[in-house]
């Protein structure tokens, strides 16, 4: 009797290629495999104890235990403006260029939904994070894929960027509205310099379209390489939102506390469409997180140096096992391609062979997109001993070749 009534949205999703892999991993932990994972970016140390006790503080007063606001506490807001003018000396507004969000993912979901006429045209590089491409799609939208090219240090390659970006503008139609941008890349750990932003804000002013710039792995970066805001660019402001999390940088991914800042009237839409979805997060759990960015920041580099000498031990294990993986300068990942000895499997098919016969979860590279079929991404979440582990079932795997 309903069959007949169709769900559009959800039928506009894909499947969602990850769960093939998840139902894998799930079915031999029951069996009593012991499986390392690297599959998900979800840091796996103790959110700091300064930030713990603060939050442990703020739950005891009485007056924390009512609705929040779905911008964000005032302290936090301030708290994301004072963050932003000691890391990126730049200014902004605390009640009209910040909106506190429950994670970026929350955020840049709204933000799509508030901004989105059914038919826009969003621009997305490929691979990408998948709700970069999806939060449009739910949205009503649409999206035009772009490649990403890039050098085998995961540099980005500027030219050829703005070459794919000019051209999809040019053959798209309807004209885009937005383009997305995450730097340091998910899953790739592609990396930009503050000149990638200045071509890009021209090309926005000139193309009339907004930008979203997300830099959730802002922090995690090695060998001298400092990852820039979009707002150091004069003027961005004007044209910009950038998405970042608290969940990589001080181990707070449960706590769900992220935010877009930049561009008032993008802000201002967001602002709008969440006073109608939520109340805000916990308001010690916001209290906390103004804590986490406003106190001292030696737990942030604390967490860097264990992403830092895991990726140096990662790589050499897993070389020694058969596999070479170029080095990332950023980010809490590794972009693999292929070991050659697999042959074309494609990765999804070596992501399940490396759970069966290996006992080792990654992510393969064609859930972010078609480009990313000849790779896998590892995330740096096991510790030491569990990466050397994995080299050693990775090497044995590897032999049957």
């Amino acid at each position: 009797m309903f069959s007949e009534i169709r769900f559009n949205t959800i039928e506009r999703l894909p499947n969602y290629v990850f769960a093939e892999v998840n139902a894998i991993k799930m079915a031999a932990r029951r069996n009593g495999d012991d499986i390392i994972d690297f599959s998900m970016g979800n840091p796996e140390g103790r959110t700091p104890q300064h930030i713990v006790d603060k939050l442990c503080e703020s739950a005891q007063k009485d007056k924390t235990h009512g609705y929040s606001v779905s911008q964000g506490i005032y302290k936090l807001r301030l708290g994301i403006c004072n963050w932003y003018k000691k890391k990126y000396g730049v200014n902004l507004d605390p009640d009209t260029e910040v909106v506190a969000t429950m994670g970026s993912k929350e955020g840049f979901v709204h933000l799509a939904h508030a901004i989105i006429n059914p038919g826009d045209v969003a621009i997305v590089p490929d691979p990408a994070y998948p709700i970069h491409t999806q939060a449009f799609i739910i949205a009503g939208g649409n999206v035009a894929k772009m490649p990403l090219v890039y050098n085998e240090k995961f540099e980005l390659d500027e030219n050829k960027f703005f070459e794919n970006l000019q051209h999809t503008i040019n053959s798209s139609s309807p004209k885009p509205k937005y383009v997305v941008v995450n730097f340091p890349h998910n899953p790739t750990t592609v990396t930009v310099e503050k000149s990638f932003y200045e071509r890009l804000v021209a090309l926005s002013k000139k193309e009339r379209f907004y930008i979203i710039s997300d830099i959730a792995y802002a922090d995690l970066t090695f060998d001298g390489y400092k990852t820039p805001s979009i707002f150091e660019v004069e003027g961005a402001k004007d044209v910009a939102v950038e998405c970042y999390t608290l969940s990589k940088s001080y181990n707070m991914a449960g706590w769900r506390v992220g935010f877009v800042c930049g561009n008032k009237r993008l802000c201002a839409a967001l602002k709008k469409i969440k006073s109608w979805f939520d109340y805000g997060m916990f308001t010690p759990i916001q209290v906390a997180a103004t804590y986490a960015l406003e106190s001292d920041q030696s737990c942030v580099e604390e967490i860097r140096q264990i992403y830092d000498k895991r990726r140096e031990i990662m790589l050499d294990a897993f070389a020694n096992a058969g596999w070479q993986m170029h080095k990332p300068s950023a980010s809490m990942f590794i972009w693999a391609k292929l070991p050659p000895q697999v042959g074309n499997i494609g990765s999804l098919e070596f992501s399940k062979q490396l759970l069966t016969k290996a006992c080792v979860a990654v992510s393969p590279g064609v859930g972010f997109g078609e480009a990313g079929n000849d790779y896998v991404r590892l995330a740096m979440i096991e510790n030491e001993n569990r990466i050397r582990q994995a080299a050693r079932n990775i090497k044995k795997y590897l032999k049957e070749f």
